[in-house]
């Protein structure tokens, strides 16, 4: 029985863009694709004793012997003419002479019903193809697949194969580009897949970008991006380690100055906050004094006066003078030289009052003082007579009928200071030597506001 096998082969010619279908091959010189002879191209590709055989857009590997045996005559030839010789007796009849064997000169089959290459007799007397994949009885590799054909077989490659060297190797698809993104080859095929961030189409190469916001990732704000999503937090807050998590920003960690008194921080936000006796200005951060006196809310009786200071008030009682002195106002007191009790004693005690904040910066003018009363060839002294302690204040003179008191040093409150502040008149023309005292009650607030 003859079997054949036949190869394809897929030429591409890239530099002219010219694609021929398998068993030819594109020809430059007359531009049209030409049959390859895959006998003289390939080397022995035909296996088991077969000869190759070249054929249009493929080859057939048939056994040798079907062109190396002689053709002999395998049924009897025409007899051929005999006479009698003169001296037999004469005969009415011709009698054939013995056969004789003649070679002819063309070939000739011995069974008159042989089939042709590739087909097989059957029990009726006609000729049936040999599916020469079924039997096994084809020559193809076994990497390539075996496909019957009327009187033939040929042998070609799977999809995602192609044929190398008489072999079918495989075609590494992701060296073309046939994926988006990611590719992974696989025997005779591949697949696609994608990034994270993105899903496969339906078409099972393109990617398209995945919406993450639509599973709301994020505590705040979510923006979708090509690929990936991007959270954002309120104002107020910061965004974790984690990227998705909004945690609280505490604002009032940032700077000791953002509130003038108290920061209180609370979610998303921070608030200022101002101690009693003040309330929080317009712009939410600095504290104002609020004046008990002016709004009424305070618990002073008519007898006595309200007197406001930083952060909070005092109820001054009615002046009382110290005997001799006499009240002439509702704050100096008097004592007149014509009464003998009064010859060592100030002449005058004025009573003022004042407020200081806290921790105000020194040094500082803080009160004014000067001699209303000028008499010829007097001169004036002032001075503290009483009341610093702490050595916090000096005089200093600013003029010869003026002088001005100074903090020097800081003073923390809440605290009530009392200082005597003394003006000595001097004068050597009449020999007269006097005294007058403003009595300052400096209220020192508790905050530096």
């Amino acid at each position: 029985m003859l079997v054949a096998a036949a190869f394809v082969l897929l030429c591409v010619q890239s530099a002219l863009g010219q694609v021929c279908s398998p068993g030819f091959a594109f020809d430059e010189a007359v531009g049209e694709c030409r049959d390859v002879n895959e006998c003289l191209t390939l080397g022995r590709v035909c296996q088991g004793g077969m000869d190759c055989v070249n054929r249009v857009g493929g080859y057939t590997c048939v056994p040798g012997e079907v062109y190396q045996r002689p053709y002999r005559q395998s049924s009897p030839v025409l007899p051929e003419l005999s006479y009698a010789e003169p001296s037999d007796p004469v005969s009415d009849t011709f009698l054939p002479a013995p056969p004789r064997f003649v070679e002819p000169s063309y070939p000739r089959i011995r069974n008159p019903a042989l089939c042709t290459l590739g087909y097989a007799l059957a029990a009726d007397g006609t000729c049936n193809d040999i599916d020469e994949c079924e039997t096994n009885s084809h020559q193809c590799h076994r990497t390539q697949v075996c496909i019957n054909t009327a009187g033939g077989y040929t042998c070609t490659c799977a999809e995602g194969y192609w044929l190398f060297h008489g072999q079918c190797q495989d075609i590494d698809e992701c060296r073309y580009g046939y994926c988006q993104q990611l590719c992974a080859n696989a025997p005779g095929s591949y697949s696609c897949s994608c990034n994270p961030g993105f899903v496969l189409n339906p078409d099972g190469r393109t990617c398209q970008d995945v919406d993450e916001c639509e599973e709301e990732p994020c505590n705040h704000a979510c923006f979708n991006t090509y690929g990936s999503f991007m959270c954002n937090c309120d104002e107020g807050f910061e965004l974790a380690s984690d990227g998705t998590t909004c945690i609280d920003l505490d604002e009032c960690s940032f700077s000791e100055f953002l509130c003038q008194h108290t920061c209180v921080n609370g979610p998303g936000s921070f608030s200022c906050v101002c101690p009693a006796g003040y309330y929080l200005y317009d712009d939410d951060r600095s504290c104002e004094d609020i004046n008990e006196c002016d709004t009424g809310n305070n618990t002073c009786t008519t007898e006595q006066v309200c007197f406001n200071f930083q952060g909070g008030y005092t109820c001054l009682g009615p002046l009382q003078c110290e005997p001799p002195h006499v009240a002439v106002s509702d704050n100096q007191c008097m004592c007149s030289a014509e009464n003998p009790a009064c010859r060592d004693r100030p002449f005058t005690v004025l009573y003022r009052h004042m407020d200081l904040p806290a921790g105000r910066s020194v040094p500082a003018d803080i009160f004014q003082m000067q001699a209303t009363t000028r008499y010829p060839g007097a001169f004036y002294i002032f001075q503290i007579k009483s009341g610093n302690d702490g050595r916090e204040f000096y005089m200093r003179q600013t003029s010869h009928v003026s002088a001005t008191l100074v903090l020097v040093r800081p003073i923390r409150g809440p605290k009530k200071v009392v200082l005597d502040l003394e003006m000595v008149t001097v004068n050597n023309v009449i020999n007269f030597r006097g005294s007058s005292i403003i009595q300052l009650t400096i209220f020192v607030s508790e905050h530096p506001f």
